[in-house]
């Protein structure tokens, strides 16, 4: 009985965060709420399940980032990228691409859209071009990017929280191939819109007349940020040899930038996503609830019938599933339900923890570069959808699915070999 109470809550929940009618944290909650209520599983059970380490992570990043904003150095190289580029609409789409590609890998990729977008669409203005084009590479670069690094896209940070991969592996296994696929990726935006951006000579002399340094707010504050975040990134990176959480990392990098800055703790912690947080809460519950079941176990029992137990099989399995469900779906409830399906599928075919590597790597891969196929496929698409909307863009669903669906086809495919010849 309790089998099909949680299989009904999660599948419900999942419709109703696929229906964008609720916010999805209140969805989220609910439905965690309801395994509880309903007897599924008990409160200090649902406790157990969430990932404190990846809400940690993630609450430290944000106030990292927004008190590195408030110096000003995202406008400045925003402008300085145009200056270098000396205005050509062109060559601007791929430095900003490229732009949003680093800093989606440093810092994550919804962050990353909110501060570069608006950015972007002001240089379009001045230029007098179409920014749909610049968008669209955004969005595709905001979840190339931030596919490289553990912190850089929410799928990563759940799965490193989960499995005690380090930020270096993640570095070590997928900066190779997303570099790869950043290259073939702007190649083929560069041919696709390269004749439809054009711009006038007096429009670019006065893009080039503005002073880059005027951008930067503050600069001691400027100083103070990129030294937090300099050994927050190595400490990530060593964590492993420090015997230190991510989730330590991040907060204990965040708390010292706000000692050092003093600044106010009720302006700075307005800048945490608390939404996403209890949105990220319920998930965890939700999975735990199919976890407490056994239903996980007969959905990994099933998966070895299909592929057999071969281990090749199932890594361009979960590589394929991943990047189609994640393009029409949001990847975050996705991936909290394939990582405890992950960790069930090594238990029964006795894999080790480096047999069990690649499978990690597949669905990072297709989590994340599936959010490129739609528009409702990640989190920062949205996010650029919405701020398009409040400066009197609208971007179609199909518009954007002529584009992004053929480039993560494109990335998936390179994903594909790059995994068996490495792997395999």
């Amino acid at each position: 009985m309790l089998i099909w109470i949680a299989a009904s809550i999660f599948l419900l929940s999942y419709f109703l965060i696929i229906l964008e009618k609720f916010p999805r944290a209140v969805i989220a909650i609910s439905g965690a709420s309801l395994m509880i209520i309903l007897g599924v599983l008990t409160q200090d059970k649902a406790v157990k399940h969430i990932d404190w380490n990846t809400l940690g992570l993630l609450i430290g990043m944000m106030l990292i980032v927004d008190l590195t904003r408030r110096s000003g150095i995202f406008s400045f190289l925003a402008v300085w990228v145009s200056k270098k580029v000396k205005g050509n609409p062109a060559m601007l789409l791929i430095s900003l691409s490229l732009l949003t590609g680093i800093l989606s890998a440093l810092l994550d990729n919804v962050t990353t859209v909110l501060l570069i977008v608006p950015i972007t669409l002001s240089i379009a203005d001045e230029l007098e071009v179409d920014p749909i084009p610049f968008l669209f590479c955004q969005i595709l670069m905001s979840n190339i990017g931030g596919t490289a690094t553990l912190i850089g896209d929410p799928p990563n940070i759940m799965i490193a929280g989960q499995t005690g991969l380090s930020f270096l592996d993640f570095i070590i296994n997928l900066l190779p191939i997303i570099l790869i696929i950043i290259v073939a990726t702007l190649s083929v935006l560069y041919l696709f819109y390269r004749r439809k951006l054009t711009t006038g000579e007096d429009l670019k002399h006065k893009l080039m007349m503005q002073n880059e340094w005027e951008q930067i707010k503050d600069f001691s504050l400027l100083k103070k940020c990129l030294v937090i975040l300099g050994l927050v990134i190595l400490a990530f990176s060593l964590h492993s040899l420090l015997h230190l959480e991510t989730a330590t990392i991040a907060l204990s990098g965040a708390m010292l930038l706000m000692l050092w800055t003093h600044e106010e703790p009720e302006d700075i912690f307005l800048a945490v996503e608390w939404p996403t947080l209890f949105f990220f809460a319920g998930l965890f519950v939700l999975v735990g609830g199919l976890v407490e079941t056994g239903i996980l176990d007969y959905l990994a029992k099933g998966s070895m019938s299909l592929t057999g137990g071969n281990p090749l099989l199932t890594t361009l399995s979960i590589l394929i599933i991943s990047a189609l469900l994640s393009s029409f779906l949001d990847n975050i409830p996705y991936v909290a339900t394939m990582i405890p399906l992950i960790q069930k599928l090594a238990e029964l075919s006795h894999l080790t923890p480096a047999q069990t590597q690649p499978l990690w790597w597949a669905l990072a891969l297709g989590a994340c570069l599936g959010g490129n196929g739609t528009l409702v496929g990640a989190s920062a698409n949205l996010i650029v959808a919405g701020i398009a909307v409040k400066n009197g863009l609208k971007i179609r669903y199909i518009q954007f699915f002529k584009v992004g669906f053929p480039m993560m086809l494109l990335s998936i495919i390179i994903s594909a070999g790059y995994l068996v010849l490495r792997y395999y």
